[in-house]
């Protein structure tokens, strides 16, 4: 498969990447990182310090990997803080699932064997298999983006360290205190004051319904968060949902249904290089997967470049795209939820959120319930192609998480009765977050693939397709 001139890092020359890196070429961050070993750093690739000399640089495809090769990430550049490689949303194969997996907090919650276990691997196959492909292991990874949660947590809120520790995933307060070291080269007091105003200090803050988490929601190239809210305004479900503002300064809020707790994001429309956000959770150990879904709902981590030029390059498609750089083909937040409201549609939707979700023990607003767990409606409304559909995501028959293999699932989907194959689509599409993908009955040339879902996309906004 020919992946043009923005090909993915594992087919990328020495020779491209130090390029990348001389001309500190953003589009390239996140795809890999590089490390300088009379330094001992490691940055993505836009760095504005100095460039190295070539003989003194290492590339590594994941940050997980430079840390353990010993390196500590630049403290000028961030390199924790880029989208996450597009490779990983491409890739149906187990290191494709298993990074996905590991995004979503697996390994914290369930440790490796869980990992082994959804991935249907041994453990020591799955290792295996990430080490030789992104030179870090399961282990590894979870413990780059703990790291990473920390430091969020550390200067952005005044929380006591020691709850941050364990709210970030870490297992006691040494490992977090050797980790924030070793990756950082600042113990973690040092990283929090590195954050505040001069002569200040980090406001002191807890996770409440009117005070939550600040985040950016960074993104690589350009973003069409237009079309994005649009949709999300499109499809909102009083309740769970809600829009407010003006074209261009819209704020998106939902509820989160997540392992620990429940959440309540907003998100501004407005994107500088990021989309700002604010999460509020009622157990801090949801913020790495809150984090990795709402990543997913707004398709922050796709390559607009290696997008853009594939499908630019169709006469049929050039002017959409050229009218569109960097539109997006969103995800979900929560798959099943997707899933559900993908067959009953939004009016059928609001009334199940009334009738059986979970209300919120703080109402935000117009936000009062977190939608209603499969489990709940399999069992209040058994009958028919609803009872039929959540009856296979409660007992596992389908699964929809982020590590889920896409052809088994589209193959339980339609084996369900009275659910047919644009909503099959549209599952695999936004609750899977496959790229790939084509409606039945709409013709698609093989030249389009890997990114046939971002044309459709395109063919919806210039109204060719309903």
């Amino acid at each position: 498969m020919g992946w043009g001139r923005r090909r993915l890092v594992g087919v990328i020359d020495a020779e491209t990447r130090y390029e990348a890196v001389r001309s500190r070429d953003a589009r390239f961050d996140g795809e890999f990182f590089f490390a300088v070993e009379t330094t001992g750093i490691y940055c993505r690739p836009s760095c504005p310090a100095v460039t190295p000399k070539r003989q003194n640089v290492r590339y590594y495809m994941t940050a997980a990997a430079a840390q353990s090769s010993g390196f500590r990430a630049c403290r000028r550049c961030r390199p924790d803080a880029v989208p996450g490689s597009a490779e990983w949303n491409v890739r149906a194969d187990v290191v494709g699932r298993a990074m996905r997996l590991i995004g979503d907090g697996v390994v914290d919650r369930e440790g490796v064997g869980g990992l082994a276990v959804r991935l249907g691997y041994s453990a020591r196959q799955v290792q295996r298999q990430l080490t030789a492909e992104v030179g870090a292991g399961p282990v590894a990874l979870a413990r780059a983006q703990r790291a990473h949660t920390a430091r969020v947590l550390l200067q952005t809120t005044g929380l006591p360290i020691t709850e941050i520790a364990f709210a970030a995933g870490f297992a006691s307060v040494r490992q977090f205190n050797d980790t924030i070291r070793a990756v950082y080269a600042s113990t973690p007091s040092e990283l929090r004051a590195a954050a505040a105003p001069r002569g200040g200090t980090v406001a002191r803050r807890t996770v409440t319904p009117t005070a939550g988490i600040p985040l950016r929601l960074a993104h690589r190239g350009p973003y069409q968060s237009t079309a994005v809210f649009d949709l999300l305004a499109h499809e909102a479900v009083p309740g769970v949902e809600d829009i407010d503002g003006t074209p261009g300064r819209r704020t998106y809020r939902r509820t989160l249904r997540l392992p620990y707790g429940t959440g309540i994001v907003a998100v501004d429309e407005r994107s500088r290089g990021w989309l700002d956000a604010r999460l509020h959770l009622t157990d801090l150990r949801d913020l790495t997967t809150a984090v990795q879904r709402l990543r997913r709902l707004f398709d922050l981590d796709a390559d607009p470049y290696a997008v853009d030029e594939r499908l630019g390059a169709d006469p049929r498609l050039a002017p959409l795209v050229a009218a569109r750089p960097g539109l997006r083909s969103p995800g979900a937040a929560d798959p099943d939820e997707l899933a559900v409201r993908a067959l009953v549609g939004r009016a059928e939707a609001e009334r199940l959120v009334r009738r059986y979700g979970k209300a919120l023990d703080a109402p935000s607003g117009t936000l009062t319930h977190v939608f209603p767990e499969p489990a709940v409606l399999a069992e209040a409304e058994p009958d028919g192609p609803l009872g039929a559909l959540t009856t296979a995501l409660a007992d596992g028959t389908l699964r929809l998480d982020a590590g889920a293999e896409r052809d088994e699932a589209q193959e339980a989907l339609l084996a369900l009765p009275g659910l047919d194959g644009r909503t099959a689509a549209e599952i695999r599409t936004r609750a899977l977050g496959d790229p790939d993908v084509v409606p039945p009955g709409v013709d698609v040339p093989d030249a389009w693939r890997p990114w046939r879902s971002y044309a459709v996309q395109h063919l919806r906004a210039a109204g060719e397709l309903e």
